[in-house]
């Protein structure tokens, strides 16, 4: 595991910290602690009391709504290095969703009590950078729950399967790992259940706009793919078109 010194060097690249000095960075990694999480570990849950904010330095995590049968929504993905659950530790409620980790993954994480210790000391200068950088991140978070709610609402499952393949295959130019990206994971990326996106995958294949092995997907036509992301619903996925 890593120093705090050498982590308060990492500490250093996450934007809001950049104007804090080394001790600075220091200290407020010494309020905190540093964990590890094993691949598909739940870091926290949602509902359950603040879990303090995490900043990822190691894997990858999930953001996640789960529905009342246990079904996953990913509304977020996290990579190094940024920081996660900013909104319980602002208003010091519940944790507003799950955060589960993918790969390995190591973290620093600080309680709400030794966040609010450190705001009443420090509020001043650049300690409020990192508390207005706190809003910005919440401002994308929400942009991304918006985003989310107006493709469940305007788009249908095939349309929102089809924004899926043309993200994760950086708009048509990269074969997606299958292993990576499980039909259950991608019907959690789209709120969906994996016999829908099955069903959407065919589709797109007759089309001949994508082909499929057990390994991969691959996009053959980027910008029949890129139209269905847009196209009103009436008009999309014809069963048998070539178009």
């Amino acid at each position: 595991m890593e120093t705090p010194d050498t982590l308060a060097e990492r500490l250093g690249h996450v934007s809001h910290f950049l104007k804090l000095s080394l001790t600075d960075r220091l200290a407020i990694i010494l309020a905190g602690q540093m964990r590890l999480f094993s691949p598909d570990a739940i870091i926290f849950s949602e509902g359950e009391p603040c879990a303090g904010m995490f900043v990822l330095l190691k894997g990858h995590v999930h953001i996640c709504k789960l529905g009342l049968k246990g079904q996953q929504s990913i509304i977020a993905d996290i990579d190094p290095v940024i920081m996660f659950n900013e909104v319980a530790l602002m208003d010091g409620g519940p944790n507003p969703y799950t955060a589960i980790s993918t790969l390995n993954c190591f973290a620093w994480q600080i309680s709400l009590k030794a966040y609010q210790k450190l705001i009443r000391r420090y509020a001043q200068g650049q300690y409020m950078e990192v508390a207005l950088g706190l809003l910005g991140i919440m401002a994308g978070r929400y942009r991304q729950l918006l985003d989310s709610y107006a493709d469940l609402s305007f788009l249908t499952v095939p349309n929102r399967v089809a924004k899926l393949i043309y993200e994760l295959s950086a708009e048509g130019q990269v074969p997606i790992n299958r292993h990576e990206n499980s039909i259950n994971e991608m019907a959690a990326h789209i709120s969906s259940v994996p016999e829908a996106i099955s069903r959407s995958l065919n589709i797109l294949k007759c089309q001949g706009i994508i082909t499929t092995t057990r390994a991969t997907i691959t996009v053959l036509k980027p910008e029949e793919l890129a139209r269905l992301t847009q196209a009103e619903p009436k008009h999309l996925f014809v069963y048998g078109s070539n178009r």
